[in-house]
């Protein structure tokens, strides 16, 4: 059976460097990077020098850079401890983010009294920047703003730069979750001076349950989890070394590979989206995902024209012919629940109908597009 893999926003194959080079720190660097011997200062060395490879390429300081255990932790860290250290009553989020970002707002809400406002978005899925800057005018609490860069299921891309310049010019923090962007786009903090930042390796061809937070210098924010000095205080716990420079290695790969696989997976994307418009012309692509220069491109999200009693069989359908692909994010995998992103943006009549999210890779090639599109087309014709 031909195996096709479209679920690259919800994690990628990991690069052969990454690989070697990990199973190099497992067999050759396994000293605790806290010990102060040669075996622990020989990976304390290289965990450093993977914090100075992202704050190169990010423009930031070294210190500002946190490793983690992943997007979720970071988003976590960061707005727990932005309420606890930082003084801040009010979140203003969007009802489309991730779960790592929503459950935390909820908890603190439920826990804290955090008041969290939702801005209003518009028909794709943008927030509505008059409505953003009304909730940030609207009282004088302490705010901090959290919308996602890329969003994870439709693939909006979000002005990032006027919402981090609208937040600062009223005196508010701004926290983005950027785990499908970075890897993706280059990045420069001084150009967009968000004061939070998260990462996830495995979004960009590195290993699963690491990551980074971006803490702009200087934060306040105090360590999420106690119990020992590591991460320079940040973050107590013996760090994940095989992880990270694992982490570095996808990093520079990617930044590395820029310019070319942005150009090769964009060119997966536009051929996609031209050969669902001939093969199935009644399919509609969600949110911005149609659209070349308005969202990622690495995903589309597409609401097929099925009736709804035979929806529930479509992706056993495409799992039986070896395509792997997401009705929504893969966190929310096993569950009942319909996507919360689409139940913001599409009609009722649409959400019956069923959507799903193909996302692509370096790896991926025009002739298995060809082939997952066939399928569609079989299925939506029976």
């Amino acid at each position: 059976m031909k195996k096709v893999y479209l679920d690259n926003a919800a994690t990628t194959q990991v690069r052969e460097n990454v690989i070697v080079k990990m199973q190099d720190a497992l067999a050759n660097f396994y000293g605790n990077p806290s010990s102060t011997h040669s075996f622990g200062r020989s990976a304390k060395t290289a965990v450093e020098s993977a914090r100075k490879t992202i704050a190169k390429h990010m423009n930031a300081h070294p210190s500002e850079i946190v490793f983690t255990s992943g997007g979720t932790e970071a988003d976590n860290m960061i707005l727990r401890c932005a309420v606890r250290d930082l003084d801040v009553k009010t979140i203003i989020t969007s009802k489309i983010e991730h779960h790592a970002v929503l459950h935390t707002v909820e908890d603190l809400a439920n826990e804290k009294g955090t008041q969290v406002l939702y801005v209003d978005l518009d028909a794709f899925g943008n927030p509505k920047l008059a409505h953003l800057e009304a909730l940030l005018t609207r009282d004088d609490s302490k705010k901090l703003v959290s919308l996602m860069h890329v969003n994870n299921e439709i693939g909006n891309k979000i002005d990032i730069a006027a919402i981090c310049e609208l937040c600062h010019a009223n005196g508010a923090l701004f926290h983005s979750d950027t785990v499908q962007s970075i890897g993706h786009y280059a990045w420069d903090v001084k150009e967009v001076p968000a004061d939070f930042l998260t990462a996830a390796a495995h979004k960009f061809h590195g290993p699963k349950g690491i990551g980074f937070a971006y803490v702009k210098k200087n934060s306040g924010l105090k360590p999420f989890i106690s119990g020992g000095s590591q991460e320079r205080g940040n973050r107590a716990g013996t760090e994940s070394f095989h992880n990270i420079v694992g982490l570095e290695m996808a990093f520079l790969e990617a930044y590395d590979n820029l310019e070319s696989e942005t150009t090769y997976v964009s060119g997966l994307k536009s051929y996609f989206i031209d050969r669902m418009k001939e093969e199935i012309p009644n399919a509609k692509f969600n949110g911005h995902s149609g659209d070349m220069d308005k969202s990622t491109f690495t995903l589309v999200n597409v609401c097929l024209p099925i009736d709804p009693q035979k929806a529930l069989m479509l992706l056993f359908h495409l799992d039986i012919k070896g395509i792997a692909c997401s009705k929504g994010s893969a966190c929310q995998s096993g569950s009942d629940l319909g996507s919360h992103v689409l139940a913001e943006i599409l009609s009722k009549e649409d959400l019956e109908k069923p959507s799903v999210r193909f996302s692509f890779s370096k790896y991926n090639t025009k002739e298995e597009l060809d082939y997952t599109i066939q399928a569609l087309k079989e299925f939506v014709e029976k």
